[in-house]
């Protein structure tokens, strides 16, 4: 083989990884956490508020029940109106996110069905309002 023809070689098989490369950059999944970042991380103060609200009462609690999950509000919220969120955020995959408003019962409990969430690690992100004051609460929570 004389060089010319080692040269095409080379010039081929650069050609091919180089497109090998492509294909595999352009199938590849990116997720955002937040589709609208720019605009969640504007209002990250009221994140930070409400976090300092949560730590001055008791815990929020978040725990695997008979097969459901369940949150309860901190002791001095009970029998108080809520109103919130509730986010099941998890890092490896956004199908396995699970946004719920934050409804309590009488006794200051929300209940979510465990077929609802797969087995993952999530952060729990919760944030809710009691008498026009915000509070905000992130704790990591695997399901079993």
């Amino acid at each position: 083989m004389n060089w010319g023809n080692k040269i095409v070689v080379v010039f081929i098989g650069f050609a091919a990884l180089i497109g090998t490369l492509v294909y595999s950059c352009m199938t590849q999944n990116f997720e955002l956490v937040s589709a609208d970042y720019y605009k969640d991380e504007i209002g990250y103060q009221k994140n930070i508020d409400g976090s300092s609200n949560a730590s001055k009462i008791s815990p929020l609690v978040i725990s695997q029940i008979n097969g459901n999950i369940e949150i309860k509000l901190p002791v001095e919220q009970i029998n108080q109106p809520v109103t919130g969120k509730v986010w099941f955020y998890c890092a490896t995959s956004s199908a396995s996110d699970l946004k719920l408003p934050f409804i309590t019962d009488k006794n200051g409990t929300m209940q979510i069905k465990r077929s609802l969430v797969s087995n993952a690690n999530y952060l729990v992100k919760t944030s809710w309002q009691v008498n026009g004051k915000d509070y905000y609460n992130e704790q990591i929570f695997q399901l079993q």
